[in-house]
């Protein structure tokens, strides 16, 4: 399959596990509260590079392209529309990444749809907390580790990880590429004009970040095996220890 028809398969599943939540509005709002609670974790786990250093500008670009809250879908869309266009003009390794990109996208939405659905199923179960099933009244912390320990998926887990550090060395072989800033910077108007800005937001705002912190070529290793490091020893937490002991250990967010 080639990376046009993969981008294109990627986005159109996203779309039909969105369609999902959208025809259930308590699955729909459980979905947003997993992911609203994510993005709030992220920022509890990365508070001391996001205030200030040589890491902020990439842990606020993870944080609000990546592992943010907001909706994704126009991007989305224009991804899908223009991906044989890129797959023509784009250099080969700038193709690549936006297959990666797109199958990061489409593992996160699938592994938060699950963690909907189990978030959902624990605020329906008989307990003193779960007075309604209203998915915004839950006790976030203890609800968001049951429902991980619920779906599992560790394998999945340590492949979206992977995507996300393969991101980012994408990334900062991008940077390297002569003449690819420039082609970025053409793209704007033209970009604007097509209904494409979110896309085009995304890729200078990856392509400036990862630019920025490669001029120091310690930066970017450094960052992503900080990553690697806090993500990996926060999810072996997660599936093996309590739902109690790990909302308390979040009960700070």
């Amino acid at each position: 399959m080639d990376a046009a028809q993969t981008i294109r398969d990627a986005v159109s599943k996203i779309f039909e596990l969105r369609r999902e939540s959208v025809s259930n509005p308590q699955l729909g709002s459980a979905i947003a509260a997993v992911k609203q609670f994510q993005a709030r974790r992220f920022a509890f786990t990365y508070g001391d590079i996001l205030k200030a250093g040589p890491y902020q500008g990439a842990a606020e670009f993870f944080l609000e392209e990546l592992y943010g809250e907001k909706d994704y879908s126009h991007r989305d869309t224009q991804f899908a529309r223009i991906a044989g266009a890129m797959q023509k003009l784009l250099p080969k390794p700038a193709v690549a990444t936006a297959v990666l990109l797109a199958q990061l996208h489409l593992l996160t939405e699938e592994l938060d749809f699950a963690m909907g659905e189990a978030w959902l199923e624990g605020l329906q179960s008989p307990r003193p907390s779960a007075k309604t099933v209203d998915p915004t009244f839950a006790d976030s912390p203890l609800h968001y580790v049951e429902a991980w320990q619920k779906v599992g998926q560790a394998q999945n887990r340590s492949l979206q990880l992977t995507h996300v550090l393969n991101m980012g060395r994408d990334l900062d072989r991008l940077t390297r590429m002569p003449g690819l800033r420039l082609v970025l910077k053409m793209m704007r108007r033209p970009a604007e004009a097509a209904g494409l800005s979110d896309l085009q937001h995304f890729l200078e705002h990856g392509f400036d970040t990862f630019a920025k912190m490669g001029q120091n070529k310690q930066s970017v290793t450094g960052f992503l095996s900080l990553i690697e490091q806090r993500e990996t020893s926060l999810m072996d937490d997660l599936f093996s220890q309590t739902p109690e002991s790990m909302a308390t250990f979040f009960g700070a967010i």
